[in-house]
């Protein structure tokens, strides 16, 4: 049954100051965990993701990065317009982009450098928990980029899965290697996307490139990377841009494999399935 879009009529209209009475409601793809709207009034569209009520604070999160990333004047997003709940649904209303699937990657490439290259701080984390997917992502401030991994990435999504009935025989050992694969690498913090594949980006007529679907955090820059190598990718065009803008580490190669284990962890929670088989080659890999 189609949502009631009356609240987030009453937001666009306070939000932008026009008049956005009696939208024109059309169903677009909107991935598999909401579903996804364009309304139309007059000459102005917006792009809405509806969900149940329970996940009214993901859309809160979602916001809260989605803002932090257009606070950097960076790489392009859809900027919030607003995000609530009514009497059935959670929503996150955002502008209406005409986007395309294939672009200039060395601009995305370029772009995601310049995110990367802001400054953050020394910590790594970030000022809220969000979520990966559907799945909480704790970002408690830590100084270590190693013990943030172990402990606020792949620890949580362990323990998940091992409620869940699922062990992984060999997670002690793989925690034992953890400085070995990591070495003595040190990243600064970077504010990342944090689920850069290729589906979270696509580009506007003009080949600007742009981002969604975020779950940002304060973390190494290789992770962005690692993920955009995961389920395909953009193409050596991507990280020709990339390289322009900020060097990539020879080592970055050795990490990538650890990296995506963390979002192989993930869709094993969510999907299980061959998934599971994925982590189980993974960790004997590492």
């Amino acid at each position: 049954m189609r949502p009631d879009f009356s609240a987030v009529a009453e937001l666009v209209t306070r939000a932008t100051g026009h008049p956005f009475a009696s939208p024109r409601v059309r169903s677009v793809g909107g991935g598999c965990i909401n579903r996804a709207y364009r309304l139309s009034s007059g000459d102005d569209s917006v792009f809405v993701k509806v969900n149940d009520p329970q996940y009214a604070d993901l859309f809160t999160a979602e916001a809260a990065g989605l803002a932090a990333i257009a606070a950097t004047d960076t790489i392009t997003v859809p900027t919030p317009i607003g995000h609530g709940v009514d009497d059935a649904h959670a929503f996150l209303i955002l502008p209406w982009l005409e986007l395309q699937g294939h672009g200039p990657a060395e601009r995305l490439g370029a772009a995601l450098a310049a995110l990367h290259n802001v400054p953050v701080g020394d910590s790594f984390g970030w000022t809220r928990d969000n979520y990966i997917g559907t799945t909480p992502q704790a970002n408690p401030a830590c100084d270590d980029w190693l013990t943030f991994f172990r402990e606020q990435r792949l620890d949580p999504l362990f323990t998940a899965l091992r409620d869940q009935g699922v062990v992984f025989a060999a997670q002690a050992e793989l925690y034992a290697k953890l400085p070995v694969l990591l070495g003595d690498h040190q990243p600064q913090p970077s504010l990342v996307h944090g689920d850069l594949w290729q589906g979270n980006a696509a580009f506007q007529s003009d080949g600007t490139p742009v981002i969604f679907d975020v779950a940002v955090y304060h973390g190494d820059a290789e992770v962005d990377l690692a993920m955009s190598e995961l389920f395909g990718n953009f193409g050596p065009a991507f990280f020709d841009g990339y390289q322009r803008v900020r060097p990539i580490s020879a080592d970055y190669p050795r990490r990538r494999p650890l990296y995506n284990l963390y979002h192989l962890l993930n869709h094993a929670l969510l999907f299980g399935g061959s998934y599971v088989s994925q982590v189980k080659a993974r960790i004997q890999r590492l």
